[in-house]
């Protein structure tokens, strides 16, 4: 069943909605660490409860794999948003059940409804039919404004748009504009991509490189290239089953011309020194864990000149002060081009914390909740949520 525009849901008074959104925010002892995704939420569900809907919350947390882990609860994201609402949020723990259903029977016009993790329900990742049954009926309206998990098979996206109304939310919405203004760029169209493995960023490349004027790589997913190039790559991090995508990539020629690597790479030494290297020169023992400033400078050229910008995955070891800077420069690069010179799309979490590091985020035009959603989304792949 395809999903209606939030615009045209009917009336919502005193009406149950399912909201299925992506509150997966990293957090330690209970204490959000990044409330971006959050915050991102907050729009949809203000103009729900000024519709005066009875509002079910529903999102996962974590890589729970069908079964309780009280560290991945997701209460503490349920106390973190009635703070920034002002408003107070009944959870629930538990997804579906006695307590979920009295609740909800208990519940009136404007009342919040937040729900445990729902991957704590090995169903929830099968795309159970009769777990999404249970969910339907819970509500009167369902509204999808998770993109980050619209790329899984999964009950709570998938299997439930069969037994309800199905709308999408308001920052679904808005991804998926940002999203169709890269696929029809103003041109030239320059896509910067890091983080390790091939496979997930392969998709996007096959689908985007014919109106793309260049793709710039860095991170486990430059090495990969690299490597395929015959260039040493010492002890680093490579997607060895990527070298293979790399190979049927690389059949048509036109892929290398569009392809930047990196000119030169930040290495961790046998020793422990902290080096910048040409590539041509890394020894066995080096672990690359950023590009160099040569690198830097090469690849700020192409970002200037470009009219739209898609950025997606950190340049190196972002996580480490040490190995950081690339990142950093790529993410200042990216948000000074932008809103106004070109139109930037950035998407991932390490990417849009790189951006909240440099207190820049405001600058680029569209920052996406999605990761491997937007390349997903953008690389044509199959979209079960959608």
């Amino acid at each position: 069943m395809s999903m209606q525009t939030f615009s045209s849901l009917p009336n919502l008074e005193n009406k149950r909605v399912f909201l299925r959104v992506d509150l997966n925010v990293p957090f330690k002892d209970t204490k959000v660490l990044d409330d971006y995704k959050i915050y991102k939420a907050i729009k949809t569900i203000e103009a729900l409860l000024h519709k005066k809907a009875i509002i079910i919350i529903a999102t996962h947390l974590g890589k729970a794999k069908g079964r309780y882990d009280k560290t991945l609860s997701t209460e503490p994201i349920a106390k973190y948003l009635a703070k920034i609402l002002g408003k107070r949020i009944k959870f629930v723990p538990e997804v579906i059940g006695k307590e979920t259903k009295k609740a909800i029977k208990n519940a009136v016009a404007g009342d919040i409804i937040f729900l445990e993790n729902l991957r704590f329900k090995k169903e929830e990742l099968e795309n159970d039919t009769k777990f999404a049954k249970e969910l339907a009926s819970l509500a009167d309206i369902y509204i999808n404004d998770a993109l980050a998990v619209s790329h899984r098979k999964q009950a709570s996206v998938a299997a439930i748009k069969n037994y309800l109304p199905s709308f999408s939310g308001l920052l679904l919405e808005s991804e998926l504009k940002a999203f169709a203004r890269v696929l029809k760029p103003k041109k030239p169209l320059v896509i910067i991509m890091g983080g390790a493995k091939i496979k997930t960023k392969a998709p996007l490349i096959a689908n985007l490189y014919k109106n793309s004027t260049y793709i710039l790589l860095g991170g486990g997913l430059a090495n990969s290239f690299l490597k395929y190039n015959k260039l040493e790559i010492g002890k680093s991090l490579y997607d060895a089953e990527g070298v293979k995508i790399i190979k049927k990539l690389m059949k048509d020629k036109s892929y290398s011309r569009k392809i930047i690597l990196p000119l030169d790479v930040v290495v961790l030494t046998k020793e422990g020194k902290i080096q910048a290297k040409n590539v041509k020169k890394v020894l066995k023992t080096d672990n690359i864990l950023d590009i160099g400033p040569e690198t830097i400078s090469l690849y700020s050229t192409y970002i200037k000149e470009a009219q739209t910008l898609v950025w997606n995955g950190p340049m190196g070891k972002f996580e480490d002060v040490n190995f950081r800077a690339g990142t950093t420069a790529i993410a200042i690069l990216v948000a000074s081009r932008s809103s106004g010179y070109a139109y930037g799309v950035v998407g991932g979490g390490e990417t849009v914390a790189a951006l909240r590091g440099v207190r820049m985020i405001e600058y680029v035009d569209f920052v996406s909740t999605a990761g491997g959603a937007m390349l997903a989304y953008l690389g044509g792949e199959e979209m079960p949520g959608l």
